[in-house]
């Protein structure tokens, strides 16, 4: 173990960030953690002051809660399978309480930018103007928040908008009689789209898709399906997607059967979307199926098959852009969606910063962060350490290869990847090899920047006026 543990700086309060914090405080590291909201939960807090929320009012999580549950705190008995977005907040509320993380919370206090100093460690701006130091940094901010649009030729003359902005037919716009057009084929376009196409509301809805998608079914047997789904470390990946695509048709039929086009890849080589409505929509004629756009022309709207239709307005269901507002871009930014982090957490070469979250884990993200908080706690307490960064740039590749290679090359999978491979893969090969390592050439040897601080360095008590000094000072006047 480390001589001391490091200051932590959490970023965000969402399932990353809180998952982390647990991790730290089970541990014994100290640690605040920076959340620019007033409440926990991110994404899943329905109208998040801070706007990072892409929750609309009618949503319920896609996976079910028997995949969902953390190990170590599973959802209530009386949980439905697929819990409305209300209940997921309760349980990240209660997550928070039980495990005494409220009061390392600093709510209204986001941190506004991180810059790494010279030998390590991290000088941190804050919401509130304040002026704070941390050895460590935990990086939890989300990727589900800064929205990203196409950019198709031309200009349409109705009203456009992003699925993180839409709550529901009357939020922000009275979606009433309109011919609206919902550009993607995710879970959120697909729920969009059945909840605006309900014959009450008396709209025209289009579903227009680039790739289309196979559909899968929430419930098997009568069971939720995903209690069915589980990857084998110890079958080769490829065969275990092989025998997917063979009894996919059998279980939900090919899209093309409920009139969206044929998909340009096969299952499993992107994203499926989960919905037992939209088909039903689509078969019933209350949503249109269309495929890719190739230009817009005021009201109306050419797709790539030659037809065209005309539209009051756009809801482009188009996906997220990672996003770190606090880092200088030319230091570590996400061009594209691709970031190369050492098994999604690591950025080669900067070995003071964890990342958490980062990934499109299949079926959910909740156990994925789980497990990397894992790797959080025995890094700062020294029972783990990283290879050296050439490795680390070789292992990237691999995994990238192994887990998106045979994806459909968008934004939306750079960062695919399997939880119950990656899991097995941490749990009995990354971490042990990881403390082998660390016994061998030494814990990390922290930097020490935050006990420059007169209160011991905790990240969470020192003031603005105090830590602006102490730069001077350390730093001789240069900055």
């Amino acid at each position: 173990m480390s001589a001391r543990p490091p200051q932590t700086a959490v970023i965000g309060a969402g399932i990353s960030g809180l998952t982390a914090s647990k991790m730290l405080a089970d541990y014994g590291v100290p640690f605040a953690t920076f959340e620019s909201s007033d409440r926990v939960g991110g994404n899943w807090a329905f109208g998040n002051p801070n706007g990072h929320s892409s929750a609309y009012r009618s949503l319920h999580i896609d996976t079910s809660k028997h995949q969902l549950s953390f190990r170590d705190f599973p959802m209530p008995d009386d949980y439905p399978d697929f819990p409305h977005h209300t209940l997921i907040k309760q349980y990240l509320d209660d997550y928070t309480d039980a495990f005494g993380l409220r009061e390392k919370i600093e709510f209204g206090n986001g941190i506004t930018h991180a810059h790494r100093l010279d030998g390590g460690g991290w000088e941190l701006s804050t919401q509130r103007g304040e002026t704070r130091y941390a050895d460590l940094l935990v990086v939890a901010n989300g990727h589900h928040w800064d929205p990203r649009l196409p950019d198709f030729p031309g200009e349409f003359a109705g009203v456009e908008m992003h699925a993180h902005s839409y709550i529901d037919p009357r939020t922000p716009l009275d979606l009433y009689g309109k011919r609206i057009l919902v550009v993607g084929l995710g879970n959120s376009a697909a729920d969009i789209a059945v909840e605006l196409s309900s014959r009450t509301l008396e709209n025209s809805v289009t579903i227009s898709t680039r790739s289309s998608a196979w559909i899968v079914p929430k419930y098997l047997g009568g069971k939720p399906a995903d209690k069915y789904y589980r990857t084998s470390p110890h079958i080769p990946f490829a065969w275990q997607r092989k025998i997917a695509q063979v009894f996919q048709p059998l279980t939900a039929g090919r899209p093309e059967n409920y009139g969206l086009p044929k998909p340009n890849h096969k299952f499993f080589e992107a994203h499926p979307t989960q919905s037992v409505e939209l088909p039903f929509r689509l078969g019933a004629g209350d949503v249109t199926a269309k495929g890719d756009i190739s230009r817009l022309d005021g009201d109306t709207v050419h797709f790539v098959d030659g037809s065209s239709a005309d539209f009051d307005v756009i809801i482009y269901a188009t996906g997220y852009n990672i996003t770190f507002p606090f880092f200088d871009p030319d230091f570590i930014s996400a061009p594209g969606n691709q970031i190369d982090l050492y098994k999604r957490m690591i950025y080669p070469g900067v070995d003071d910063a964890l990342f958490v979250g980062f990934a499109q884990a299949t079926p959910t993200l909740f156990p994925f962060v789980e497990c990397q908080a894992r790797l959080v706690g025995a890094y700062a307490v020294g029972q783990y350490q990283p290879p050296p960064v050439d490795e680390m740039r070789r292992v990237i590749a691999e995994d990238q290869e192994f887990y998106t290679g045979h994806m459909v090359h968008s934004a939306r999978h750079t960062q695919q990847l399997d939880y119950f491979l990656y899991e097995h893969d941490m749990r009995t090969k990354e971490l042990p090899a990881g403390r082998r390592r660390a016994a061998e050439i030494g814990a990390p040897s922290w930097a020490g920047v935050a006990e420059r601080s007169p209160h011991n360095g905790d990240p969470s008590t020192e003031s603005a006026e105090t830590a602006t000094e102490l730069v001077s000072i350390s730093d001789g006047g240069s900055r």
